[in-house]
């Protein structure tokens, strides 16, 4: 079965060049495209893509709002993939928090795209170590609203812990492995059992939760 994709991005030539690119992959189709984020709130129930790739500033609902609708949705295995200009954007951040699994700058190359969709659509999130530090360091500062999802105190092993700790710091399953020295597939249990503790959606959640909460520290800027 191919990649399911929805694209929704107010500027109708990079909607029609994103489909033209990702449709020319064997195992993705884009179903739809939407100009702003009520449509693609509608479209992600018309339609159920596996992958929503997400433009933040759109008008009448932005990407923010469209993504906290549809990580709302009860029934939706949709995952959502930010697309932005600046890494830095503090909407990324918002966004993030809203549901996305991750995000992508729009002068990414054709590769990074299909990859990335590749990766959101296997359940992963889409976390560079580099732009993970960057982003999180600098909004791990703002005050952060109340968690609904679970107390910060939920009691996670010594492992756990570490788990957490690399995961927060944009490693993947088999560089938190190496480091542990333990199984990949070790690992992966690892991180399941994190994600089902505390109640979130996938390891960017886990990631800002870290930070907010407190568990990790941001390092300071010089």
């Amino acid at each position: 079965m191919p990649i399911r994709v929805l694209i929704a991005d107010d500027q109708i030539m990079i909607r029609q060049g994103f489909t033209a690119l990702l449709d020319s992959e064997p195992d993705v189709q884009v179903v739809g495209q939407a100009a702003d984020g009520i449509q693609a709130v509608a479209l992600t129930a018309e339609l159920h893509p596996d992958v929503i790739l997400m433009d933040i500033r759109m008008p009448g609902m932005d990407g923010i709002e469209a993504s906290r609708q549809i990580a709302r949705f009860p029934d939706s295995t949709a995952k959502i993939l930010i697309l932005t200009t600046f890494d830095l954007d503090e909407y990324v951040y918002k966004a993030l928090r809203a549901g996305a699994s991750g995000f992508l700058l729009k002068e990414a190359s054709a590769e990074q795209l299909v990859h990335a969709v590749h990766v959101i659509a296997a359940g992963e999130a889409l976390l560079a170590p580099n732009i993970t530090k960057r982003l999180l360091t600098r909004f791990a500062r703002m005050e952060a609203p109340q968690l609904t999802r679970a107390e910060p105190d939920i009691a996670l092993t010594e492992r756990e812990a570490e788990v957490l700790l690399l995961l927060a710091q944009g490693l993947t399953n088999n560089e938190i492995a190496a480091h542990l020295i333990i199984a990949e597939s070790t690992a992966k249990t690892y991180v399941s059992r994190i994600l089902s503790k505390l109640d979130l959606r996938d390891r960017t959640q886990a990631a800002i939760y870290a930070y907010e909460t407190g568990l990790i520290q941001p390092a300071r800027e010089s």
